[in-house]
């Protein structure tokens, strides 16, 4: 049984031997998905020098991660889950990215917090890219006015695009529409790919993978 370090080893090779390959200009960030599990099964990759994290939520992500993130400074927190405007505070205050971004009200609320806290958030918009009713995420259609309200009026620090495929469908179709609406946007950054298609997510140009089912181990369900 490979520990979770020596899961994230093999999958970083992976990830390389992906990229170089496919002569890729750029190899994607692994975000390593921690949601359920303790600090203390993260603490070996930590250690080893690896820097982004992700959580779902954010009470989970308050106990778990402040004071890891006072003792490893060097830490990069991403908020992966969907993220009440009621908790755009605590967020902004915890993480160094939030993925879910895809409201007028939270766009609102994390520039307010931002002003009081005196911090900046990288921000992704998250794009309903295959427009499930069960989802979050800005439809494409409203993606250009969303992006303009929250880059021109309220300066916030957007920096890419993010989303989740549908789970019965080929994500490489919505993971080259994701890619054509960034450049079209002029972001540099793709929040894209899972345990289940990550490889997809790399060929076309992924800068985040957000994995933690094949690092981590099956979680429980809470």
């Amino acid at each position: 049984m490979h520990t979770s370090l020596e899961k994230l080893k093999l999958i970083k090779n992976k990830v390389n031997d992906i990229a170089n390959k496919k002569q890729l200009k750029i190899k994607p960030e692994i975000i390593v998905v921690t949601k359920t599990f303790n600090l203390n099964n993260v603490i070996p990759i930590i250690d080893s020098g690896h820097i982004h994290f992700g959580e779902n939520k954010v009470q989970e992500a308050e106990n778990k991660w402040y004071e890891a993130k006072n003792n490893y400074r060097n830490l990069q927190l991403h908020m992966l889950g969907a993220l009440q405007s009621n908790k755009a505070k605590r967020a902004v205050k915890l993480f160094d990215y939030i993925h879910s971004l895809d409201n007028d009200r939270l766009a609102l609320k994390i520039s307010e917090y931002e002003k009081e806290l005196d911090k900046k958030t990288k921000l992704f918009i998250q794009v309903n890219v295959a427009d499930e009713k069960q989802k979050s995420g800005i439809t494409l259609s409203l993606l250009d006015d969303f992006y303009n309200y929250c880059s021109r009026k309220l300066s916030l620090n957007v920096i890419g695009l993010m989303c989740l495929p549908p789970f019965d469908k080929d994500s490489d179709k919505y993971f080259k529409l994701l890619k054509e609406k960034a450049i079209k946007l002029n972001l540099k950054e793709l929040s894209m790919g899972m345990s289940s298609d990550y490889e997809n997510a790399i060929l076309n140009s992924s800068t985040f993978l957000r994995i933690g089912t094949l690092i981590m181990g099956e979680r429980s369900s809470t």
